[in-house]
């Protein structure tokens, strides 16, 4: 089979990117690795930023996320048992944090792929990508018994970190940036509606929390526990219980509990691999970056990577310049640095650390407030939670400039 670029993977990154090539003009072809079913219900992310709301709306998938997203101008910040509000539409002239589960961006991708867009293969496992460094790649994939190749012009590695895409950047010239934290995420999801209407981060001297939601009828909140924590040493009475302890404020209202309907253990790491490209292959989410859940970087990440490539192969292919493709790497690891800076200072402001007589949790506080006390401070913590980049879409007007 051939094809103009082969994607791998059909997370947000590569079901976006097709589309957006779809609408340019641009045959491409996906490779998923799991069937359907398993595709749709993969459990991430849910909190987007204004330009990946902008962009979805913009190719087309916007129609459900308007009806049952659910948009929020500003988030909350507890610390010392008091609630302090950072009205982020405010300082950033009505940018908002939206929740719209990963869940449901990639059923509307896959409806809107399999109604009228290139080719989606489920059940296709990638083996290998062959010839990278040469203008013709292919993509070796086992689907229905056999093996095939898939031959391409670009291969775009949208298959996450642990992936065949990443094995074709050489090890020579090739850099891997990775930091793991002491400390994990333990999610639950919970059939109860919110106690809170915006998110609520809890900065704790026994832990982080972050309250957040998937609809107005299911909570999704975490907890920070140590690193290789088995979820199942949690039951629900204890998960509550200590949740209800980190969100304590004198005048709140008390946490709503219900059945919690799943639980699960997200790793806190860093790793970013540069550069993003080798040859005819480029990565982009999770196979070229990871960050920190706390600053919600990683599937608008994933996102902004897909339209910076999209316009690219765009340009590419309707004039032949190269240009977009040659600073794309340098392009997306400009904003995967800031990404990674403030996820990182995040986390570490409202994680628990070692700390054996409460000097850096004392420590945290002073920070915590006087960023809080301070508008500049405050204004771009806004700005960078509700992101900085801009959305680029085919069906929208547009130039050949940068995205």
């Amino acid at each position: 089979m051939r094809t103009t670029v082969g994607i791998v993977g059909a997370g947000p990154a590569g079901l976006l990117l097709a589309r957006l090539l779809h609408l340019a003009g641009v045959d491409c072809v996906v490779l998923e690795a799991r069937d359907r079913a398993y595709a749709e219900a993969r459990q991430r992310a849910g909190m987007l930023e204004q330009s990946t709301v902008d962009v979805l709306r913009a190719c087309g998938a916007g129609a459900r996320l308007d009806r049952e997203g659910l948009f929020h101008d500003g988030i909350e910040i507890r610390f010392d048992g008091r609630s302090h509000r950072v009205d982020l539409a405010a300082h950033t002239g009505g940018r908002q944090a939206t929740i719209y589960a990963q869940t449901e961006i990639v059923k509307d991708l896959v409806a809107l792929q399999l109604k009228d867009g290139p080719p989606l293969l489920f059940e296709a496992q990638a083996l290998a990508v062959e010839r990278a460094d040469t203008a013709r790649p292919a993509v070796r994939y086992f689907h229905e018994g056999a093996e095939h190749l898939l031959e391409c012009d670009y291969v775009a590695g949208c298959d996450g970190s642990y992936g065949v895409t990443r094995r074709a950047l050489p090890a020579a010239g090739t850099r891997v940036y990775e930091h793991v934290y002491p400390y994990s995420w333990l999610g639950v999801l919970a059939d109860v509606p919110p106690t809170h209407d915006e998110l609520v981060y809890a900065a704790h001297e026994r832990g982080f929390a972050l309250y957040s939601m998937r609809t107005p009828a299911v909570s999704r909140l975490y907890l920070q526990v140590p690193a290789g924590t088995d979820p199942a040493d949690w039951p629900d009475e204890r998960i509550w219980d200590e949740l209800a302890a980190r969100y304590a404020t004198a005048d709140g209202p008390p946490l709503r509990r219900g059945p919690i309907m799943s639980r699960s253990l997200t790793p806190m790491r860093t790793r970013v691999t540069e550069p993003m490209r080798h040859g005819r292959v480029l990565l982009a989410g999770d196979a070229a970056h990871i960050v920190p859940p706390t600053g919600a970087k990683g599937l608008n990440g994933a996102v902004a990577d897909a339209v910076t490539l999209a316009e690219a192969l765009a340009l590419w292919h309707r004039t032949g310049g190269e240009r977009l493709l040659d600073v794309y790497s340098d392009t997306c690891l400009h904003r995967v640095r800031q990404a990674v800076r403030f996820s990182r200072d995040l986390t570490e402001l409202l994680h628990t650390g070692p700390d054996r007589d409460g000097s850096a949790h004392r420590s945290r506080t002073a920070r915590l407030r006087r960023l809080l006390a301070s508008p500049g401070a405050v204004a771009a913590l806004a700005h960078e939670y509700t992101g900085l980049w801009s959305a680029w879409c085919p069906a929208a007007p547009a130039g050949d400039g940068g995205g």
